[in-house]
């Protein structure tokens, strides 16, 4: 009786060590997970995540739930994936969002508070104009912005201090003019920015080709440059700012994967390998080529360093134009 109650009370004790020691991968996952989307149900981020849900749940055997937070200007969602345990089973879509609401001074919240897994998506911005816009190259747009006085050129394509925005101001300053040197427009997105463009209520958009696509197709805009390193494959006769200005800048929207900061290292190995597997796969490749999505891995090492790089760019800008907090 003496040595079943010692061998009892040895196996209670290893069941306590074990219940309160990490997660190992190989136990991994053993519950469902959750993916935290911070912006609204049918728009571009909530496709990729509910695609990538998908795809992690055939992966990692275990249901991966959608779940839309939105709010804040993104501050909702980013905060619930943050704030969540650090022990795999929630993680989200984290957009370029998170390296402007801290400047903002939406929030105290920056990407320093994630365990960034991999960069998914890029969208590179661009500059497009009205198919009978007098100005058919960018050079020429610009050396109009350069001459005119300020403010006789409008832009469009977002609201104001959002992406977009930022990406023709930190244009601008690349080319060495003030950031308010054309006149922001606000809106509620790329869409009605064209819509307002081609009716001439503004000369310029920046926002991703992408999102101009049909009507670049319909021959009622022009894009004059791709705000990309290379030239876009979806876009390959639209050269990029380098090539049409001289000057070097890029600027893009992405969309990467995150978790809270502090996930077990194991852990988040198994989250990065089955992220980068979904990411490879057939089923991903054509559903982000069918919408015109930007194609754009990097793994957690890199992707951290583009996330990092953004927001000192993007903090400098907004800086620059008044558009951070004081």
């Amino acid at each position: 009786m003496h040595r079943r109650t010692m061998l009892a009370g040895a196996t209670l004790a290893l069941a306590s060590v074990a219940a309160g020691a990490p997660v190992l991968a190989q136990d991994y996952p053993s519950r469902p997970i959750q993916m935290i989307v911070p912006w609204g149900a049918g728009g571009g981020t909530d496709a990729v995540g509910r695609v990538f849900a998908s795809l992690l749940q055939e992966n990692l055997g275990v249901p991966v739930n959608v779940v839309n937070r939105t709010g804040g200007s993104g501050v909702v969602g980013h905060s619930a994936i943050a704030n969540a345990e650090p022990d795999g089973y929630t993680i989200g879509v984290m957009t370029i969002e998170i390296d402007m609401m801290h400047w903002q001074g939406l929030t105290d919240l920056t990407y320093e508070n994630f365990d960034i897994l991999a960069l998914v998506n890029a969208d590179p911005g661009g500059l497009m104009v009205s198919a009978d816009s007098e100005y058919q190259d960018a050079a020429a747009l610009l050396e109009a912005i350069r001459t005119e006085p300020k403010g006789t050129f409008k832009g469009s394509g977002t609201g104001q201090g959002g992406i977009w925005h930022l990406g023709l101001a930190g244009w601008l300053m690349s080319e060495g003019l003030p950031p308010d040197q054309v006149t922001w427009v606000p809106s509620e997105g790329a869409a009605p920015g064209i819509t307002d463009m081609v009716a001439g209520g503004v000369d310029i958009v920046p926002s991703s080709l992408a999102e101009g696509r049909a009507m670049i197709e319909a021959d009622r805009v022009l894009p004059l440059a791709s705000m990309s390193q290379e030239r876009q494959e979806a876009f390959a006769d639209v050269p990029t700012v380098t090539e049409a200005t001289g000057t070097d800048y890029t600027h893009a929207v992405w969309r990467a994967i995150a978790a809270p900061d502090g996930l077990p290292e194991d852990v988040h190995d198994r989250l990065e390998s089955a992220i980068q597997a979904a990411y490879e796969s057939e089923e991903y490749q054509s559903f982000m080529q069918d919408r015109g999505f930007g194609l754009r891995w990097a793994g957690s090492e890199e992707a951290t360093e583009i996330v990092a790089a953004d927001d000192e760019s993007l903090g400098a800008v907004m800086k620059e134009a008044g558009l951070a907090a004081e």
